[in-house]
């Protein structure tokens, strides 16, 4: 199959951006990354700069992929990983076009690869649990109810691609920010920082330059993990408690 690329290139974040337009030959059996392989292959054949592009695993659980495929992160498969798209889903002759993620606290390094180190800075904020987990336990040490594990565990799903924050208009990670949040909140072992760790992560997604959300959903509907909206809204409740729970002594002493 024959496709034309319209790929966003750019030297550096200081540089200005540009689209080129690339013909190249694809197998419908190849992965997408597989099918940007063989077109930098052909361009240091004819001695010209390859595309860059982030991967790793190619299996879709590490993350470090992601850019935008004729507007849509990760490319017109639902909740798939670009490196787990593959040619079937795009027509002979077809034209793409391939951008970066768009989002002021993504800023562009190189063609189609971004910073994304602000989402590490906001794991940072939220801090490690003080509970001591030690080596594995034994199952029963620690009671916790089937439904908060099954709902810990789908949050802990989350690999931090960044498709949340480019599918939303307003740039928000709020959808990343609520599912690192609630895998430690629903758990006993997360419970002494729960408050403090959705007060300073929210925080950071703000110092970092997101964008607030406004619920409208484009993030849960590209999220390879398939993260739910419900934990933005435990993330909010969580936040708000931490806001009351601040003012408190002040109330008091104000009071006496």
């Amino acid at each position: 199959m024959r496709l034309t690329l319209d790929i966003w290139r750019q030297k550096g974040g200081a540089d200005a951006g540009h689209f080129e337009t690339y013909p190249v030959e694809a197998n419908e059996h190849m992965s997408f990354l597989e099918m940007l392989d063989v077109l930098n292959q052909d361009l240091i054949a004819q001695d010209k700069e390859p595309v860059a592009f982030d991967s790793d695993c190619r299996e879709g659980i590490c993350g470090t992929c992601g850019f935008v495929v004729n507007g849509v992160p990760h490319g017109p498969a639902n909740n798939t990983t670009i490196c787990q798209t593959h040619m079937r889903h795009f027509k002979d002759g077809e034209r793409l076009r391939l951008e970066p993620w768009r989002a002021l606290a993504f800023p562009v390094l190189r063609d189609l690869v971004v910073d994304r180190t602000a989402f590490d800075r906001i794991i940072q904020a939220g801090g490690y649990v003080s509970v001591r987990t030690g080596s594995a336990v034994d199952a029963n040490a620690i009671l916790v109810p089937k439904s908060d594990a099954d709902r810990a565990m789908t949050a802990a799903a989350c690999i931090g691609c960044g498709a949340c924050v480019a599918a939303c208009p307003n740039a928000a990670a709020t959808l990343f920010t609520g599912a690192k949040v609630t895998q430690l909140g629903l758990l006993p072992q997360g419970q002494p920082e729960r408050i403090d760790r959705a007060l300073n992560m929210v925080a950071q997604m703000a110092v970092e330059g997101f964008g607030h959300c406004t619920t409208i959903g484009e993030c849960e509907a590209v999220c390879p993990a398939k993260i739910k909206l419900e934990v933005i809204a435990r993330m909010n409740g969580d936040f708000i408690r931490a806001v009351f729970r601040k003012r408190e002594p002040e109330a008091v002493g104000g009071a006496g």
